[in-house]
């Protein structure tokens, strides 16, 4: 066995390129077809691919019947198949093929693994199809589990359905196999390999094309890959079998973890490839506690070598993994979104007998959105919307166009209005305090943030209702509220929307709303986001948030990868760079990842005792439910990465 040289690595941050191809096939004519399948292999390896996966049967053509039989179609394949591990000695990557086999006197439809010259395993087909327009019992003899040794192109190996080939390489590639058939059953042996451990699963496949069977192929393929958190590369017979009953139009499919990453155009014979992430499908299966190895399924492990190289990101990746950019799902999103929101606050407002709620209205996108929640949830309980007392208290930063937006959207919600200006309290409580209000520092800032929250605090007693929190999830995570200020509330329906989807949220309810409530839902959205504590310069905001802790769309994208697969720095960098590309230089990405990784540490005690909240997506801060972190942990190797990179 060939080895990697010296230490022993993983492939560059997780990243594996693979291929699925269909080749150009003529049935029963092995050596074109093998020459061709060399021909594909050699193009994908020289476009990247590690794991390159061919049909079922492709070097003699699934749809060859009875001619299974001859011993000249088992004899030419067998030769095909030593010229292709021949070919493999230089090459970089590990392939599956597929071709008959015959054992002891029976046909088996297996597909072999091959790397650096050597045949790995043959891996028999478990589920053989007799129904409909198949018959394939009449050739072929299912798959047993238990490894036995076997002699193959002049080389012995393995044959067995329980064989996982492992990387020694790339510590985390464990690769399962299964053809065709076998995942259209109830119980797909890749349920096996994934429990023993594999979290790649390779399918050789042959499946004939009709109508709407597309869809529901790609269901499974996909629906497999989220089941078992893991990679399914799908690989189907082409226009190039035998039409005399049937038709097969090489659908290809590659998956990661319930997303397609790319599939194959039918009826295109060809090569698709897509990087997929090895990191990212650890960490979901680390991360769900329903997801145990087990230890009874012992499959044979059979090693084989790549070289550890840096993978070329060829797909570009999303900048706003939070926000779905088809227009369709969009939509679908934030309505979902809302209706999570809405009916989280309807059960807590019928639990404490509430009739009313008090939010405080700063003109501002996130308490925006947390009053067009309240007005849902109240229109959901038959509660006039009176009910709502909407709360502005204007202060020293306050500008006329927050202001008059606030009064103009509580007016075309039909919420109670009340307005309570904070300027006499806190310059009260700035002389007992001995604070100079010409110094304008954090105490200047958080002294209004509190004396806005003691206010609709003491309303909500007055009034016997309930304090609806505004902040959202990307001020939790930079720790952007001023503790026992704004951070406090006694629902808070935002605490898991990211910023950069609160946008989205309120543009979606601008679309749908009246002509005067969409006018001022508009202008909210194009109003710099901004606490307003600081006072304005001729009457327009001073206090730019993200001049201050950074953009949004930088800290939401850092905020995604560190919650959902625990990335180290080093990779979200490298994915920073790719998705940001064009809009941010390298540097700028890399000065807001510090004050990212410094804030999202040291702000940890305020999430640590947030208020209740509806968690509405994939990530959430709440200490009750997504994230446990002590508020005393240290950032210094996250840190120390991130100025590695400078």
């Amino acid at each position: 066995m060939i080895c990697c040289k010296g230490k022993r690595k993983d492939m560059r941050d997780g990243f594996l390129r693979v291929s699925a191809v269909t080749p150009h096939m003529a049935v029963a004519y092995v050596p074109a077809n093998g020459e061709e399948i060399r021909a594909r292999m050699l193009e994908a390896v020289q476009d990247g691919a590690k794991v390159v996966v061919f049909p079922e049967l492709c070097l003699t053509g699934y749809t060859c019947h009875d001619l299974f039989f001859q011993q000249t179609l088992l004899s030419a394949a067998e030769e095909e198949l030593k010229k292709c591990a021949h070919l493999t000695e230089e090459l970089d990557g590990i392939f599956f093929l597929g071709l008959p086999y015959r054992y002891k006197g029976k046909l088996y439809n297996v597909a072999a693994a091959i790397n650096r010259g050597r045949i790995l395993g043959l891996v028999p087909k478990t589920n053989l199809p007799n129904y409909h327009e198949f018959y394939e019992r009449r050739q072929f003899t299912p798959g047993f589990r238990t490894p036995v040794e076997v002699e193959i192109a002049g080389q012995k190996t393995k044959m067995g359905t329980d064989l996982i080939f492992k990387c020694d390489c790339v510590k985390e590639l464990r690769i399962g196999v299964e053809i065709c058939e076998d995942l259209w059953v109830p119980d797909p042996p890749s349920v096996r390999h994934a429990m023993a451990g594999a979290n790649v699963i390779v399918n050789l496949s042959a499946s004939n094309e009709i109508t709407g069977k597309a869809d529901y192929r790609r269901s499974l393929v996909t629906g497999q890959s989220a089941r078992l958190y893991c990679a399914y590369i799908y690989a189907s017979a082409g226009i190039g079998e035998s039409t005399q009953d049937l038709v097969f139009s090489g659908h290809d499919l590659i998956a990661e973890a319930g997303r397609l990453r790319v599939e194959n155009p039918r009826y295109r014979e060809g090569i698709i490839s897509s990087e997929i992430d090895l990191a990212a499908l650890t960490a979901y299966r680390s991360q769900m506690s329903t997801f145990d190895i087990e230890e009874e399924e012992e499959e044979e492990e059979i090693l084989f070598t790549l070289s550890e190289e840096e993978t070329r990101l060829t797909s570009p990746v999303d900048p706003a993994p939070f926000v779905p950019h088809d227009e369709k799902k969009l939509s679908q999103r934030c309505s979902e979104i809302l209706d999570i929101q809405a009916y989280g606050l309807r059960k807590r407002l019928q639990h404490t007998y509430s009739k009313k709620a008090v939010i405080g209205i700063s003109g501002g996108l996130d308490s925006t959105l947390a009053l067009l929640v309240t007005a849902r949830a109240f229109d959901l309980l038959n509660l006039d919307r009176s009910g709502i007392i909407a709360v502005t208290m204007p202060g020293f930063g306050t500008t006329d166009r927050t202001y008059q937006n606030a009064l103009s959207m509580i007016r075309s919600l039909k919420a109670t209005l009340k307005e309570v200006s904070i300027v006499p309290a806190v310059n009260q409580h700035f002389l007992d305090i001995g604070q100079d209000p010409e110094k304008h520092d954090v105490t200047y800032e958080n002294s209004q943030a509190r004396e806005r929250t003691q206010i609709l605090m003491d309303i909500a007693n007055k009034e016997g209702s309930m304090v609806i929190g505004t902040g959202d999830l990307s001020e939790l995570a930079l720790g952007w509220a001023t503790y026992n200020g704004d951070h406090m509330s006694m629902y808070a329906v935002n605490a898991s929307v990211p910023k950069t989807l609160v946008r989205f949220l309120v543009r979606h309810v601008a679309e749908e709303a009246d002509a005067d409530l969409k006018k001022v839902l508009l202008d909210v959205l194009d109003t710099p986001v901004s606490p307003e504590l600081l006072p304005p310069k001729d009457g327009v905001i001073s206090q730019i948030t993200e001049d201050l802790v950074g953009p949004y769309e930088l800290h939401d994208f850092f905020l995604y990868y560190v919650m959902r697969f625990g990335f180290r720095p080093r990779k979200i960098y490298r994915l920073a760079q790719n998705a940001f590309e064009g809009a941010y230089y390298r540097e700028t990405i890399l000065k807001w990842m510090k004050i990212f990784y410094r804030r999202f540490f040291s702000q940890q005690f305020k999430r640590s005792c947030l208020p209740d909240g509806p968690k509405v997506g994939s990530v959430a801060l709440s200490p009750r439910g997504d994230w446990r972190m002590p508020s005393d942990a240290v950032s210094s190797i996250w840190q120390r990465e991130v100025e590695e990179l400078s």
